[in-house]
């Protein structure tokens, strides 16, 4: 471990690699779409530098480029092992039928939903506070909003090994918090607690390691001031109102 900064530093000063795709990132300054029915993986919307000091930029682009990009080669593998049809299956009724499909297709489809949406749910820092009708539902179900955190982080802090942690809406209508396995999530038939998921973490170690090393409360903690709440207040609204 003693000699990673310096092979960070090498990376950053001697491939230009993520110089250069800093430079031709898109940017994006609308909000990204918050429905995920896209089986291919979308341009990130915003720079890979862009998340520091909370996300490095190596950590950044190997998440994106490596990770994640083989989550979406996979599953569009899956789909045509399995005979999917992308144009007329969304993606989210998809995971709502999982079960039906191979571990290959639950592991890959959740994957790339997972991904895909965990990019859009972060934005430059700092983050604020939310605000509106997802403040009011927060302090309704938790108490305050320093009680959602530390439950959502305590859940995401306690998921053993790799997978992520999520503040969904249930079919009620309440909010609550919950953890899946690996890339397993809320909206899947499998899965312990169902629910629309609004704000969701990545805790397998990829997202953070570089930079944390084992210590992925720190990421956490860290994490919290990269929340895009427009997001997730957009993604509520959806949820409350398609009822």
């Amino acid at each position: 471990m003693s000699s990673q900064p310096q092979n960070r530093r090498q990376f950053l000063k001697n491939s230009g690699k993520a110089g250069i795709a800093i430079a031709t990132m898109p940017l994006i300054t609308k909000l990204a779409p918050f429905s995920i029915t896209e089986y291919q993986q979308q341009a990130l919307p915003y720079a890979y530098n862009a998340l520091e000091p909370f996300i490095d930029t190596m950590t950044m682009e190997i998440h994106y480029t490596k990770h994640a990009a083989a989550y979406a080669k996979n599953l569009a593998d899956a789909c045509v092992a399995e005979k999917v049809d992308t144009t007329n299956t969304n993606l989210t009724d998809l995971l709502k039928n999982i079960s039906k499909y191979s571990v290959k297709m639950r592991n890959n489809a959740g994957g790339h939903y997972n991904h895909e949406l965990f990019w859009q749910l972060m934005k430059p820092a700092p983050s604020t506070a939310p605000t509106g009708t997802i403040a009011d539902a927060i302090q309704k179900q938790f108490g305050s909003f320093a009680n959602f955190q530390t439950a959502f982080s305590d859940a995401a802090k306690a998921r053993f090994g790799s997978g992520w942690a999520w503040l969904i809406v249930k079919t009620d209508g309440s909010l609550a918090v919950c953890s899946t396995p690996n890339q397993d999530n809320p909206l899947m038939d499998i899965a312990e607690t169902k629910g629309f998921p609004v704000l969701g973490i990545d805790v397998w170690e990829h997202a953070y390691y570089l930079k944390y090393q084992n210590k992925r409360p720190d990421y956490i903690n860290n994490w919290w001031n990269l929340v895009n709440w427009e997001l997730v207040q957009k993604r509520y609204t959806a949820a409350t109102t398609s009822k």
